[in-house]
């Protein structure tokens, strides 16, 4: 039978959504749509799409079936005899059972089942009309709609990220009726709110766009973007520049806007004078312009602004964003003189009045510790490079008390590094400066001078370490210090630059500082944070597309020293894949574990009880592997160890075929579960087998 459907369109129409919250929206009205209607048994062709502008949120979907799929109810009730009395009448229970269903008794069936017979009823529940679907669930769609921040007005009790003014909801041409945040759902919309303002009734998606083309709405996010870029560059040329290469603004500007357009303003040349970052910073994040720049790469006294409308009069749109700039520059330029009337150095002090957390103190005792950590990394990295670290780390923070990061938060460290190379500071101390907060986001570019990353590793090390000291871990549903953000980066650092640290003296150095600061359980924190470390290091591996036992299996031992562990995991994939030993050898080491891992205890090995042939057999093969596979893990030729490894297979299989591991004498039952306890060691410093699925 031939499935009917129909196109569904829902727009949303509201006051300006801010452009941050657009994207998420979008996604989730997406989401929360389709689990709607697969709930509901309501089949789509395609896949549903969504639209969006600051004014509207859209939702779009073709090939949805005009009717939910029946339903068949199949359930089991008391049994027989139970349900029925000696003379065949029916009991209370089969009577409850019938009427629960909705059933006459008569209509109850008896189904075979392995305890026996039981009452059965079969029920096939034909499918609504979809459009009384969507009249029931829509409502309830909008409302969960998750944002940041949601509001209420007037009277009406339903939140929403803005007011709404009105709901345009059809359903194969006809109105889907439905009231949400105090609106009534109708077939009209309206276009641009200055250049087409006008109240149309549309019909269906085609009819749709046309409407919203033809009332200056570029609907789709996308290409608002490329309207945005192409507009960007067109102002830009004007003046002989090119608009600052920013895939994120161009995406807030089109987030922002429903008709983009472009105007090329300037500013006086003497503001040039101003740090880059601060030029870039006042334009893009106060106002959301996009900077110019020459074709030698040097910013020009210009900038590009994205409007919402035509303008008549361009000039006229010009002074006024040049107004606004000047006065954002004015600002900055006050604040730079301001701030040069002290060295960079001297506010270190400022900080002993920052409270970096109310449990871990001032944003000082914090330098401090930095400072004292990343002198440590140093030691054992840059170690002719030690005290331009240390100058670095107190340097670092110091222009979070500047009157320019006060004002433009998002400009700490670049100013520092701008205020540093002003002062005559050298090039890699003021580039540590800034770097040190790299990685901004996941994923993010790493820092480039090798004293910025010493700094950053220090810097974030503390942070991991204090939150955990005073019980700010991360939760599933939050992590507000960033504290995974911060793992990954370290991870990150130690991998790109090569650096073979141990992760256990660094927490425990991180920790050892803090507790001259704070009281806290330094044993259970230190295993906490090393823990948390491995986790993330974990699960980045496992999004590298290595496979989870392949992951597991490699860092199953001792947590520490991260730069060997992708060349194990490289290694041992090659053995999984090229060996005939790995599957015998990983099913023997599986025994191993199916032995010692309910020991609570590790026992020492005594050669003199041992008894069989298989016991010396054993003992004597590891002894003449052990330093061979030791200097083997230590120039980290897993491969070959794991060859090595693989000649304990015969003589462990015969420790089992030939002697009672758990006999009933005490010494000799500890010292044989010691001896497997000491082989499982052995090849724990390579890999867990039992982690594989075999």
């Amino acid at each position: 039978m031939k499935i009917m459907t129909a196109e569904l369109l829902l727009e949303i129409g509201t006051e300006e959504i801010p452009a941050g919250y657009l994207e998420n929206g979008l996604r989730e009205l997406k989401r929360l749509a389709g689990v709607c209607l697969k709930e509901n048994r309501i089949d789509v062709a395609g896949d549903l799409q969504v639209y969006g502008t600051p004014r509207r949120l859209v939702l779009m979907g073709r090939g949805v079936s005009k009717k939910q799929q029946n339903l068949t109810l199949e359930v089991t009730g008391p049994p027989k005899k139970v349900a029925y009395d000696e003379s065949g009448n029916p009991t209370r229970a089969a009577i409850g059972f019938a009427k629960k269903q909705g059933v006459s008794v008569g209509e109850l069936q008896t189904i075979e089942t392995p305890k026996g017979e039981y009452l059965y009823v079969k029920q096939e529940i034909p499918g609504k009309p979809t459009l009384e679907v969507l009249a029931e669930s829509l409502p309830g769609i909008i409302g969960e709609i998750p944002w940041p921040k949601s509001m209420r007005w007037g009277e009406v009790g339903f939140p929403f990220v803005r007011p709404v003014h009105w709901i345009l909801c059809l359903f194969d041409d006809c109105v889907v009726p439905f009231k949400a945040a105090g609106v009534e759902s109708n077939s009209t919309t309206f276009g641009h709110r200055f250049m087409g303002p006008e109240e149309t009734v549309v019909s269906n998606i085609a009819d749709y766009q046309k409407v919203l083309e033809n009332g200056f709405v570029i609907l789709d996010p996308l290409k608002r973007q490329r309207v945005v870029e192409k507009v960007a560059l067109e102002a830009a040329a004007s003046v002989g520049g090119v608009p600052a290469d920013d895939p994120e603004l161009v995406q807030t500007v089109a987030n922002l806007t429903e008709y983009p357009t472009a105007v090329c303003g300037g500013f006086e040349k003497g503001f040039l004078e101003l740090p880059d970052a601060v030029l870039i910073t006042a334009m893009r994040e106060h106002q959301k312009y996009f900077a110019v720049y020459d074709e030698k790469g040097s910013l020009m006294p210009n900038f590009v602004a994205v409007n919402n409308t035509r303008t008549r009069d361009e000039s006229v749109v010009c002074r006024g964003h040049e107004r606004v700039l000047r006065a954002r520059l004015s600002d900055a330029d006050f604040f730079l003189k301001e701030d040069r009337k002290r060295p960079l150095l001297d506010r270190l002090e400022d900080l002993k009045q920052v409270i970096y957390q109310a449990q871990l103190g001032t944003s000082f005792a914090k330098v401090m510790r930095v400072e004292t950590l990343a002198e440590y990394i140093a030691e054992q990295v840059l170690p002719s490079q030690v005290d331009r670290v240390k100058l670095a780390a107190r340097l670092a923070k110091c222009d979070l008390v500047t009157h320019m990061v006060i004002e433009f938060p998002s400009l700490q460290g670049a100013v520092g590094k701008a205020y540093a190379a002003l002062e005559g500071y050298d090039e890699d101390i003021c580039s540590g400066i800034h770097e040190h907060y790299l990685p901004l986001k996941a994923g993010g570019a790493l820092p480039q001078s090798k004293i910025g990353a010493v700094v950053g590793i220090a810097d974030r090390l503390d942070t991991i370490s204090g939150c955990f000291a005073v019980g700010l871990e991360p939760t599933g549903k939050a992590d507000p210090f960033a504290l995974r953000r911060h793992a990954l980066a370290i991870i990150r650092m130690v991998e790109d630059t090569g650096w073979d640290l141990s992760f256990k003296e660094l927490v425990g150095k991180a920790l050892s500082l803090l507790a001259g600061d704070i009281e806290f359980d330094f044993d259970a924190t230190f295993a906490r944070v090393l823990d948390f470390i491995r986790e993330r290091y974990k699960n980045m591996m496992l999004r590298s597309n290595y496979g989870s036992d392949l992951v597991e299996a490699s860092i199953c031992g001792e947590f520490d020293r991260v730069l060997s562990l992708r060349p194990k995991m490289e290694q041992l994939k090659e053995f999984t894949l090229s060996s005939d030993e790995f599957t015998p050898l990983a099913l023997t080491f599986k025994r191993v574990n199916n032995i010692i891992k309910k020991q609570t205890r590790v026992f020492e090995v005594n050669r003199d009880l041992f008894r069989e042939d298989a016991e010396k057999q054993l003992w004597e093969t590891y002894q003449a592997l052990k330093d061979d596979v030791d200097g083997c893990i230590e120039k980290s030729a897993f491969l070959d160890a794991l060859g090595l490894m693989t000649k304990l297979r015969t003589p462990v299989d015969q420790l089992f075929d030939e002697v009672e591991i758990l006999t009933g004498d005490d010494a000799l039952r500890e010292n044989r579960v010691g001896l497997l306890q000491m082989i499982s060691k052995f090849v724990l410093a390579v890999a867990d087998f039992s982690k594989f699925s075999i």
